[in-house]
């Protein structure tokens, strides 16, 4: 998408980019011992009726008193009304974040970013890959997909994290299942657990999809994405296959202060989304 479609789409939106709208938090949903994932409505009736993005785009959170970061929309587009965002506990604007409660007031900026190119991938099969709060840009589109289940063919996903407590969404596994395969896997199980143990790229390779007719979306800790890519081409997959979400030093959204600079990409205008493809000719610095 080019630059100036996006800023058209969040002058339409917010009138005003760098002017944060206020939201409620409507929800709080304790995803594990360090996450947590809110559900915020706008106050302007206006704009929560009108407000749309796609998935993988990103929005710019405030907490009033402590800062602003950046999160991707963990929502879909087709459940309207609300938009949700995943928090792990790291800093000044997450303590704070985790330390609100239902009926809290934020700002919110969006939407920021391009998104994964769901038109392009209709009749094909889709497999997600992801690791940790890693899944949360992933649960996005995977829910737009579910949701338009007959535009695409097989849908798997594989999702793992340290620990059984490490892994989010929980209660969505079961709708999950109902319309697509989900692999789940953990470094280190307890005398609970009773699914795959390893590591998410080593399980990819048990798993081993065949590249005909499919796209890979891969999102997680650095590490995982390395070898996960490493591993889709060892199975065949060609770049223009493979995707991933590149969320990492986002500030402004607006592709003022350079922090995101990657070569001459800025990742808050040009991605986050990118294709294996895209990555592969942009420098090292990531």
């Amino acid at each position: 998408m080019s630059i100036d479609t996006e800023q058209m789409k969040i002058e339409m939106q917010t009138q005003n980019p760098y002017l944060p709208q206020l939201a409620v938090v409507e929800k709080i949903i304790k995803e594990t011992w360090d996450t947590k994932t809110f559900r915020t409505v706008f106050l302007d009736e206006g704009l929560r009726e009108t407000f749309t993005y796609e998935p993988g785009q990103f929005q710019e959170v405030s907490v009033f008193g402590a800062g602003e970061s950046t999160f991707c929309l963990a929502s879909t587009p087709t459940r309207q009304g609300y938009v949700e965002f995943s928090v792990k506990r790291v800093g000044v604007v997450t303590d704070a974040l985790h330390d609100l409660s239902e009926g809290s007031i934020v700002g919110v900026r969006a939407p920021f970013g391009n998104w994964f190119p769901y038109e392009e991938w209709k009749g094909k099969d889709l497999w997600f890959i992801g690791g940790g709060i890693g899944m949360a840009p992933m649960r996005s589109i995977l829910n737009f997909c579910l949701d338009n289940r007959s535009d695409y063919g097989e849908i798997a996903t594989i999702y793992g994290a340290r620990t059984p407590g490490d892994l989010c969404y929980k209660d969505e596994f079961d709708e999950w299942r109902k319309t697509s395969a989900l692999y789940l896997t953990v470094d280190a199980g307890d005398e609970n657990w009773l699914g795959n143990v390893g590591f998410v790229p080593a399980y990819l390779m048990d798993l081993a999809p065949k590249p005909e007719n499919v796209i890979a979306i891969t999102c997680g800790p650095p590490i995982m994405i390395k070898f996960v890519l490493q591993n889709l081409k060892e199975l065949g997959f060609q770049d223009e296959q493979i995707y991933t979400t590149l969320e990492m030093k986002m500030k402004c959204g607006v592709g003022k202060c350079g922090r995101c600079n990657i070569g001459t990409k800025f990742v808050c205008i040009d991605g986050p989304v990118f294709s294996f493809a895209e990555i592969k000719d942009l420098p090292p610095e990531f």
